[in-house]
């Protein structure tokens, strides 16, 4: 049988007025599918589900996707339709997002005029929101590798390494524990390059007195963890102390307001305005979070814009963060799991103490 997903997604199609859906984003496939191979694609339709991918892939295919039919193309967008056509699809909706026009073009050139193409936004991404329990524990995994992460620095920082050594050695120690790769450029930002929220890595060493910031993240089974901790390098100034309190004050009022149910704006508001309360409003222009799953960046966006309610099931990053320009920067990033009485702190017990 399909997996549940797919189930649920069949179920949108029906009041969306849909008999087919081609599915053609990598992480959209993965999800319906339950397992991750890219350059495939995803035909649903009540009658039967095609995973379409082509030699590279087939046997790995057959051998591991349960309860959809393999196909193999030749030419893929004429089989597309071809598959169309003896499903007897007439409106087939396609992801407007991902699908490029040149591809939407072929589609429609080979579907013919009985199949009518309906562009669709977010259909699958809105039920990745909510994860299941599989999910979360490869989630955790991938968390539990970056906090080994975190801790191995503690031993390894020191005065005149580079911000390209640093980085160098954290994907060597990620791929020894298990990581798949890293799930993002790593952010190694010291000194004034920590004002730049995603500074680029660069050749600068590490001074005495630096603020650090070091943004991580790893893959596990295609699910990723994303954490940014500060560290110090010797001496701590006032000021940098008080500033990373500020951060971690705002990020405790932000999972205070994490609840079932309230707007997510709500939260944004939250950290945002405890940030603000001391001055520095203006120096903290980031939305305060983002879900995390097969993209490090996906839904729900944590950010004053989203009224939408949060669920039980969400994973998302709280990540507030103070940048004086030319200075230095501070931002602290974890990993929630909304529950049904409230939020777990997937990443709670990693250090985040001065």
């Amino acid at each position: 049988m399909p997996p549940s997903a797919l189930f649920r997604l069949l179920e949108k199609l029906k009041t969306g007025s849909l008999d087919g859906f081609l599915v053609s984003k990598e992480e959209n496939v993965s999800y319906l599918s339950n397992y991750h191979i890219c350059d495939s694609y995803l035909l649903v339709s009540p009658k039967k589900v095609y995973f379409i991918t082509d030699f590279r892939y087939v046997e790995e295919a057959r051998k591991n996707i349960r309860g959809v039919e393999v196909f193999k193309y030749s030419n893929l967008f004429k089989d597309i339709g071809r598959l169309a056509g003896r499903l007897k699809i007439r409106r087939l909706g396609f992801e407007a997002r991902d699908l490029n026009v040149a591809s939407y073009g072929k589609i429609k050139e080979y579907s013919g005029l009985k199949i009518k193409l309906i562009d669709t936004f977010n259909l699958v991404e809105a039920l990745r929101q909510i994860k299941e329990a599989q999910e979360v524990k490869y989630i955790k995994e991938a968390i539990g590798i970056t906090g080994r992460a975190f801790e191995f620095l503690k031993g390894y920082l020191k005065a005149g390494l580079s911000e390209l050594e640093i980085a160098g050695e954290l994907e060597r120690f990620i791929r020894f524990q298990g990581a798949a790769k890293s799930a993002f450029n790593i952010i190694v930002a010291s000194g004034p390059n920590s004002s730049f929220p995603h500074a680029q890595v660069s050749k600068r060493r590490l001074k005495p007195g630096d603020a650090l910031i070091i943004d991580l993240g790893v893959e596990v089974k295609g699910y990723k963890s994303d954490l940014t901790r500060v560290f110090f390098l010797d001496k701590i100034l006032s000021i940098k102390r008080k500033i990373y309190q500020i951060v971690i004050g705002a990020q405790e009022k932000a999972i205070e307001a994490v609840k079932p149910g309230s707007e997510i704006c709500k939260i944004d508001q939250a950290g945002r305005e405890f940030i603000r309360s001391f001055g520095y409003g203006k120096y903290f222009g980031h939305s305060l979070g983002h879900g995390v799953g097969l993209e490090i960046h996906e839904e729900p966006a944590i950010c004053a814009k989203n009224k939408s309610p949060v669920q039980a099931g969400m994973v998302f990053t709280i990540e507030p963060g103070i940048y004086l320009p030319g200075r230095f920067g501070m931002r602290v990033e974890d990993m929630v799991l909304v529950t049904e009485k409230g939020v777990e702190v997937l990443s709670g017990a990693i250090n985040k103490s001065i």
